[in-house]
């Protein structure tokens, strides 16, 4: 039986957020959650993230996954407090450990902030199979973008984070620290190796131009004859030349700053102080030397 998919858009990030089901026993999975964040106010609210629970909870489903595709740099995952509301198990691929070595240093995490991936519940290794219901799924690890970057193959159905954008629109730039042109384009054609009708389930749109509707459904033979950057007959270097290119004119995602350090942390806030209030850092002068 064929999972039902629901897509939820985030209009704030041009984030999609999806709960699949197994409608043959009503369990459910979560894929890139959304909390919603006021930069100007430092101030979180549920909104988008209350609009999946709605969901959930009128269709009867039971949560056992809340997956990440990777560490967000546009958005805050609403993960814990789906969890909270909810149940289910936060995931990520095992290469998160990177991420949090990396950003680790960058943002001078407090001495107890472990680099191990313990913040999730459950870390995926590459090719590691399970289960929504009777619905067999199977984690990719599809780095590139960033190191823990994965997506997850749902019966004929692949969740690809940020590797990919709309056929008309191309994808994901790879000047994160840890991100790589030449791996993401390999992991792209690793999607793209599956077979030709094999949906592709899109995380952001932006409406390419001339197209006046957002969108998030594809499929692997979209993407290979039409993508401007990975269709068939665009080489690895060819590819590695445009990505690099095309990176060092790109600007810092305005969320860069607060998502990474909460993301990295499974969606958690860093602790409290002494004065009991939750802080997050805006190192000086090293993110975009980083990244430009």
């Amino acid at each position: 039986m064929a999972p039902r998919i629901e897509a939820f858009f985030h209009a704030d990030s041009n984030t999609v957020s999806y709960v699949v089901s197994d409608p043959a026993t009503g369990i459910a999975a979560v894929l890139d959650s959304c909390l919603d964040f006021d930069p100007a106010a430092g101030r979180t609210s549920s909104a988008h993230a209350d609009r999946l629970v709605d969901y959930i909870e009128r269709e009867a489903l039971t949560v056992e996954w809340l997956l990440e595709t990777h560490v967000h740099a546009d958005h805050l995952s609403a993960a814990p407090y789906l969890r909270d509301r909810l149940g289910g198990k936060i995931a990520i691929g095992a290469r998160i450990r990177e991420v949090q070595h990396t950003f680790g240093e960058i943002y001078n995490a407090e001495q107890g902030f472990a680099r191990d991936g313990s913040q999730f519940d459950h870390l995926f290794e590459d090719g590691e199979a399970f289960r929504i219901g009777e619905i067999a799924c199977t984690y990719l690890s599809t780095p590139g973008h960033t190191p823990a970057c994965g997506s997850y193959k749902i019966a004929d159905n692949i969740f690809v984070g940020d590797t990919l954008f709309m056929p008309d629109a191309g994808s994901a730039r790879a000047d994160f620290p840890g991100g790589d042109a030449r791996t993401l384009y390999r992991s792209i054609r690793r999607i793209l190796d599956h077979h030709p009708q094999t949906t592709l389930w899109i995380c952001h749109d932006y409406k390419a131009p001339g197209r006046d509707d957002f969108a998030w459904r594809t499929t692997v033979g979209a993407q290979r004859e039409n993508n401007p950057h990975v269709r068939d007959g665009i080489s690895e270097d060819e590819y590695v030349a445009m990505r690099e290119a095309r990176d060092a004119q790109l600007g810092t995602p305005k969320l860069l700053i607060p998502s990474i350090q909460v993301n990295m942390r499974a969606g958690n806030m860093p602790p409290p102080e002494d004065n009991g209030t939750r802080y997050l850092k805006v190192p000086i002068n090293v993110i975009g030397r980083a990244t430009d």
